[in-house]
């Protein structure tokens, strides 16, 4: 959603230019002094202002480095009278964009105005780390030889056609962002931005802002106003990744935007329309989070108007040879190593493998090993020495309920699953849910041990009160 701020002290001039704008799908605000462009720029942000030249400060440059200074300093275009070579090259030599003789056709003068508008939106949506859909993969990128992934690929071919909201369930690293960023770039809002959000990398004090914006003042530190990340989707794709920490009273305002197709910036009482397609995606079981309180049924059913379950890479254990393979050629040529390819025992050992992290998991194995090997081909040695490695499960007693007819894998996974459930929740009830000590004592980074908790349905409220007594 570009914003746009005109300055013009002659109303025809600016109906003008107003009426062109409109007319490629770009509404401005209007002030009439430079003082109006000061008051604006310090309070609110734009993309591009475009100023006549008769309200241009003399030392152009000065007030180019005052421009710069904003947080978010717009573009600057300006509406010449005469076509003025000389006065053109000081103006584009002081820092502006562009200079436009107001002699020109409406036609010419509209369509370049437009065309200066959206690059200047697109260098915003890139500056704040959206990304284009242009270097985007799409469906056709992933290949697999796996029934389950063939089925999941059938279901988003499907989702490219449609506009509802996308739900996607999986476990971490199993590829659901990238797989929502395909389903985008094959869709009509492909020329539209596609603008993550993680939901539970930010602080809950910060998200509702960072979804919706703000208004000056709406709270401390709030100084001017702000586009949240739903206006800066608009015409494309928000995903909204880890969506099962989203906090309640949050899910409501969201819930509110599929519904109404608005948002309300924080501080204001005056809707936004947005055109946006949300996609989400989590690692919870949000059916049990409905069943405890912590999700909302409305929001899910809202959500989960398609769903689609990516299935973890132990379950398509056929495809581990041709991703490992495409992640060393990846990876050679990044580190610039002579690595070519794995000797047979090496594929062997990841096909075996579990791999709890899943693609994301192997993606890494295969990086530092290509890093490590001294040889052409990784071994099983440089597998173990990335110490991404886990070690075997040994000796482990299973229950006598356990005892039946099952794969070696499935057994190991569950044994495995009951250990580290097991193992957490007396560490956490040690610790009384303290997430650094608790991370430091099992030798795990926090955000592995968060995925884990997640994993097992822990939560460190459950463990503030416990003694280690109560964990046993």
């Amino acid at each position: 959603m570009i914003r746009l701020l005109l300055a013009s002290e002659t109303s025809a001039i600016a109906n003008r230019i107003d009426k062109l704008l409109q007319i490629g799908g770009i509404e401005a605000e209007s002030v009439a002094s430079v003082d109006g462009v000061r008051g604006k720029l310090t309070r609110d942000d734009f993309d591009m202002l475009v100023i006549e030249q008769s309200l241009f400060p003399e030392k152009a440059i000065d007030f180019l480095t005052e421009l710069r200074s904003l947080p978010e300093h717009p573009g600057v275009v300006v509406l010449s009278p005469e076509d003025d070579p000389r006065r053109r090259a000081e103006l584009l030599a002081s820092g502006c964009d562009a200079v436009l003789w107001l002699g020109l056709d409406d036609d010419t003068l509209g369509a370049t105005l437009v065309s200066l508008a959206r690059r200047r939106g697109d260098e915003t949506l890139e500056r704040l780390g959206a990304e284009r859909s242009e270097k985007r993969s799409t469906l056709a990128d992933f290949t697999s030889a796996s029934a389950s992934m063939q089925h999941l690929l059938r279901m988003a071919r499907r989702c490219v056609k449609g506009d509802s909201a996308l739900l996607i369930l999986g476990e971490t690293g199993v590829g659901k962002e990238r797989l929502a960023r395909s389903i985008h770039s094959e869709s009509a809002r492909s020329r539209g931005p596609f603008i993550t959000v993680n939901c539970g990398a930010l602080p809950e004090t910060l998200l509702e802002s960072e979804l919706f914006g703000h208004e000056e003042g709406a709270f401390t530190g709030a100084v001017r106003s702000r586009r949240g990340y739903f206006e800066l989707a608009h015409r494309g794709t928000i995903f909204l990744d880890e969506i099962g920490e989203m906090p309640l009273h949050l899910q409501v305002k969201l819930l509110r935007v599929l519904e109404d197709k608005s948002i309300y910036r924080v501080g204001s009482e005056k809707p936004v329309t947005v055109d946006v397609r949300v996609m989400a995606a989590t690692n919870r079981d949000l059916r049990r989070e409905m069943e405890s309180g912590r999700f909302r049924p409305d929001l899910y059913y809202r959500l989960a108007v398609v769903t689609l379950h990516a299935p973890p890479l132990r379950e398509r254990r056929e495809d581990i040879p041709e991703l490992a393979r495409a992640f060393l050629d990846t990876s050679r040529r990044k580190l610039v190593r002579p690595v070519t390819g794995f000797e047979p025992d090496a594929i062997q050992a990841l096909v075996r493998h579990d791999w709890p992290g899943n693609v994301r998991e192997l993606m890494n194995v295969v990086e530092r090993a290509v890093l490590l090997a001294p040889g052409r081909n990784v071994r099983v040695d440089d597998l173990r020495a990335s110490n991404q490695w886990e070690a075997e499960p040994t000796r482990t007693e299973m229950p006598p309920g356990d005892r039946r007819r099952r794969s070696l894998a499935e057994a190991r996974r569950d044994v495995v699953a009951r250990f580290e459930q097991e193992y957490l929740r007396h560490l956490l009830g040690e610790t009384r849910g303290r997430i650094g000590e608790t991370a430091r004592v099992a030798g795990i980074t926090e955000r592995t041990l968060y995925t884990m908790m997640r994993r097992y349905g822990l939560r460190k409220e459950d463990f503030k009160s416990m003694t280690g007594d109560d964990a046993r």
